[in-house]
Parts: structure tokens; C-alpha cells; sequence
């Protein structure tokens, strides 16, 4: 009697949003996939995330964008403000959407964590499970082995992305100096001020920025950057607190009145690195880097997810299971790491200019600012040509033919809700 062969085999070391988005991806191209995640369970940081348009095309491919863009805040008009509450600039969330091909989009990780997790057949997440790199494999040739608490296991394929202080990245790239310090700190929280209304804003100062974004919920995400020494963070959580409203308690409201609300153990504190030196491709052997641990970026252009979602995508698109996995893996670096590490730089080059310390060089930054807010929405937008106007490999299900199953309409509805609503 003859017997079918054994599905391809993927294992995905990293449970994070680029991990279970590849996952979801190589599962619905048919591989048989396995997530192996270090943490004991699922539990993503309290903080939100931004979704571009290029990151729902993405999710689009994946069968998950309607079902973000439901759960999800339309982000609405906003724009960038001084610390004294004077605007720079204004944003116009309908300008931007015409541009890029749709809304910029804002949720909680948790909640995008959750939807890529249920994608996922039974038994394919393991948590409490860190990997380690035994064999990297070779395309056409031996597969990829990978050290796991249960013992070791095979893969056809496998797939690093687990974060910026990856495990896999220094084996497969040993002469890569690895991420380096931005010479910025980020703080982040989601609180809830009830009766609180605002215009989601960012707010440039000297040395530091501050941001506000409602949630669909009603809570509230805000997050903060400021030039420090690495390392130097305050000693607990009390403390901690007390360093963000010394250096943005002053600021315009509701800057002030979010910080009083926010419990001391909802801030959390990371330093921003990068990898501001590019790996030599994204791929060795039979194993793929993505996210964080292939292009680890600064969050000022709120990329850092999207990327790692399109690299999820785009890693799928190109291999086919059952195919000589070389030439698909070829394919995905020559996609992913151009784009990638012009993101990285130009993400760079903002996160220099947010946190500019001299007095004449803020003057001029937001001399600069108000000069292009006047100009029109138009100018500042060009900052994401060639980022959200990005359109997966792979058609998304939302422009495939009418009548395919899951088809919705390629042009927007005239009921669809107002951005922010």
C-alpha cells in the first residue's frame, strides 16, 4: 500500500506577532508547523500597536484584516504638537488613507497576538520551549536540527524570530556585531481616564516626544522617547513613574492628566536598539531570519510589527512546501532585506531627529514642522512612500476575483465607518 509523504515540516522559534504571522502564513501554504516560544505563555507586553496599511495587506493575505480593521481604532485627524500645546502640524487620516490604500489602525498586541495564536492547529504552540541551533541545514540536502527542552527536533525548515537578542542570528551570522544602542528610551503604557477627550497627537520637545492614541475600548495608549544613557533606568516602578512625569509632566494636557491616572506598574521602560548594520542576507542554509532578530528598528515610524508581519507573508509566498527550500529562501532575502534596511535607516533618522537636545536645533526642527504643516498634509506623508503603500507578493483575499469565498469589496464603502470612529 502506498503511503502519502509527511508534510513539510516548519518550526518557528518565537511566539511573537512576526513569528505566529509566518506560522499562520507557511500553515495556510500547507506545511506542518511548529511554534516553539521561550515564555511560559502567550503574554504580550500592555502596550498597543499601529497598523499600517501595509501591514494589513499583509494580514489580508492571511485572512485576518477585516477582522483587525473591525476590532481596531481608525486612527482619526491628529497631528504634532508643541510641549506648550501649540500645533506644529495636523494630519488628516482621510488624505493619508486615499494615499496609501487604506487606514492607519490601532490595537492592543495582546488582542493581534490572540487572533494570529487561534490561527494555529491544536498542538503547534509550545511555550516554555527556548531554542537552540544545533545544524542550520543545507537547501537540497540535510535538514535544519534545532535544541529544544523535549529534545531535539527536524525541520525542512527553519524560521528565527526570536526578538533582537536572538539566539539563532549570532549562529548562522557569527561576524555580525549585532543591535547597538539608539541613544534612546522608550516609555510605554494603556490606561483608561474616563471623560478624557483628545486629538491622538504626538508632541515634540528638547530631548524627548510624547504620544497619545485612543484605543477602540476606550482605554487610552500613550508612549514616550527621550535621549538617555543606556541602562540608566530608575529602580523600580514608583520611580519609574516619577522620571516620566519629571521630564513630560508639564506638557500640555492630557499629558499630565494621563500620568495621574497610570499606575506606576503600568509603564513599562525599554531601550531602543537597532540593528543599524544589516545582515548579509536573511537566510543561511535552510533557516530564515525575520523580525526583530533580522532588522531590529527604532519605533518612529511605528514599522517594527508591520515589518515583521509583511516578512511572515512574504516568506510563505516563496516557499512552496515540498520544493527545494534554496531558491525560496534566496527569493525572500532579495524581497526582504533592501526594503527592511531602508527602513531601519530611515526609522534611524527620525529617532535622531525626536530627540534633538540643543536648544537652536529643536527651534529649527519645529520651524521646519510648522513650515511643512502649512504646506498641507501631503508633505508630511511622503515620510511613508515606498512603506504603506507596500502590496504583498501574494493578492490578498480582499482583491481575488467576485465571488471567491472571503471575497469583500477591493474599493472602500461608502457606509464604512470615519476613521477613529
Amino acid at each position: 500500500m502506498q503511503t502519502s509523504p509527511a508534510p513539510a515540516r516548519a518550526v518557528i522559534a518565537g511566539g511573537g506577532i512576526g513569528g505566529l504571522a509566518a506560522a499562520v502564513a507557511l500553515h495556510r501554504r500547507g506545511w506542518h508547523v511548529t511554534v516553539l516560544e521561550r515564555a511560559a505563555s502567550l503574554a504580550p507586553v500592555g502596550a498597543g500597536i499601529g497598523l499600517a496599511p501595509n501591514a494589513l495587506r499583509a494580514l489580508d493575505v492571511i485572512g485576518l484584516g477585516d477582522e483587525v480593521r473591525a476590532l481596531a481604532a481608525w486612527q482619526g485627524d491628529g497631528g504634532l504638537r508643541t510641549p506648550a500645546g501649540r500645533w506644529l502640524s495636523r494630519t488628516d487620516a482621510r488624505a493619508a488613507a486615499s494615499r496609501f490604500g487604506g487606514p492607519l489602525v490601532l490595537l492592543h498586541r495582546a488582542t493581534l497576538i490572540g487572533l494570529l495564536a487561534d490561527r494555529l492547529p491544536d498542538g503547534a504552540l509550545r511555550t516554555a520551549s527556548p531554542a537552540a541551533l544545533a545544524d542550520r541545514g543545507t537547501a537540497g540536502g540535510r535538514p535544519a536540527r534545532i535544541t529544544t527542552p523535549d529534545g531535539e527536533l527536524e525541520a525542512d525548515l527553519l524560521v528565527a524570530a526570536d526578538g533582537i537578542d536572538s539566539a539563532l542570528r549570532p549562529a548562522l551570522f557569527p561576524g555580525h556585531p549585532g543591535p547597538s544602542y539608539t541613544g534612546m528610551t522608550t516609555w510605554r503604557l494603556v490606561t483608561t481616564v474616563p471623560g478624557l477627550s483628545f486629538a491622538p497627537h504626538e508632541t515634540w520637545g528638547r530631548g524627548g516626544l510624547w504620544g497619545t492614541q485612543p484605543m477602540k475600548d476606550g482605554r487610552i495608549y500613550a508612549y514616550a522617547a527621550a535621549a538617555a544613557p543606556e541602562h540608566a533606568h530608575a529602580p523600580d516602578a514608583e520611580a519609574e513613574h516619577a522620571e516620566l512625569m519629571r521630564r513630560f509632566g508639564a506638557w500640555h494636557q492630557p499629558i499630565p492628566e494621563i500620568l495621574a491616572a497610570t499606575p506606576a506598574e503600568a509603564v513599562l521602560r525599554h531601550d531602543v536598539r537597532h540593528l543599524d548594520r544589516p545582515l548579509p542576507a536573511h537566510h543561511r542554509g535552510r533557516t530564515a531570519l525575520l523580525g526583530d532578530a533580522a532588522h531590529a528598528m527604532a519605533p518612529t515610524l511605528g514599522q517594527g510589527g508591520n515589518q515583521a508581519i509583511e516578512d511572515g507573508v512574504v516568506l510563505a509566498h516563496h516557499l512552496a512546501p515540498g520544493a527545494d527550500v534554496g531558491p525560496g529562501l534566496a527569493a525572500y532575502s532579495a524581497d526582504r532585506l533592501p526594503r527592511t534596511s531602508a527602513v531601519v535607516a530611515k526609522a534611524a533618522r527620525v529617532a535622531r531627529l525626536a530627540v534633538l537636545t540643543s536648544a537652536p536645533a529643536v527651534a529649527a526642527r519645529g520651524a521646519l514642522m510648522g513650515l511643512a504643516g502649512r504646506l498641507g498634509p501631503g508633505l508630511a506623508l511622503r515620510t511613508f512612500d515606498g512603506i504603506a503603500d507596500w502590496r504583498p507578493p501574494a493578492r490578498p483575499y480582499a482583491d481575488r476575483a467576485p465571488g471567491h469565498p472571503g471575497t469583500r469589496p477591493a474599493t472602500p464603502r461608502t457606509d464604512r465607518p470615519s476613521p477613529g470612529r
